[in-house]
């Protein structure tokens, strides 16, 4: 597993998962409370990037 920095930011998932009560790192819950990362945003259910780039786990995670 990866090791957690002190103060590092939650990364979203890609993708929500749909459970009633919305984990932690839900891209729609992280939208909502407006803690997902510069330049990131929502789109039907699936986390995007504004210049239509992919999205991936390492571009998430220097953004965080």
């Amino acid at each position: 597993m990866g090791k957690k920095k002190d103060g590092a930011r939650k990364l979203p998932k890609r993708e929500c998962c749909d459970s009633k009560p919305k984990c932690g790192r839900c891209p729609l819950r992280m939208l909502k409370e407006g803690t997902l990362p510069e330049g990131y945003t929502v789109k039907k259910r699936k986390l995007v990037r504004l210049d239509g780039k992919k999205v991936t786990k390492k571009g998430l995670s220097e953004v965080a």
